[in-house]
């Protein structure tokens, strides 16, 4: 590819203006460099961020034991649509006097 001289970039300068207008020009420019500024600000957290969880996660491993296995739960029983209405009803009884000791009177 080759290299683009002063004569090449001023003809490219000059076909911008034609097109776009001297006026809008400068404010696209200015819209262009915050885009940049905000996007590399962006990423300059991200990256911080990344740095911070690694370090974070090795820190972390490093100071706590592997846990105890947890035993496996056992299948729950297999319960008809009556007995689940049952105990449905009997746990809002419970929840009905429970909320009747509580109230001030």
């Amino acid at each position: 590819m080759p290299n683009l001289g002063p004569t090449e970039l001023i003809i490219i300068g000059v076909i911008l203006i034609l097109l776009f207008g001297a006026k809008k020009l400068p404010d696209a420019a200015r819209g262009l460099g915050r885009s940049l500024r905000i996007f590399k600000s962006e990423t300059a957290k991200l990256r911080d961020d990344d740095e911070t969880d690694t370090h974070t996660a090795t820190v972390v491993q490093a100071q706590q034991p592997a846990p105890a296995p947890q035993p496996l739960p056992t299948a729950p029983t297999a319960q008809t649509a009556e007995e689940q209405a049952r105990a449905l009803e009997e746990q809002a009884a419970k929840l009905r006097a429970q909320a009747g000791a509580a109230k001030p009177q």
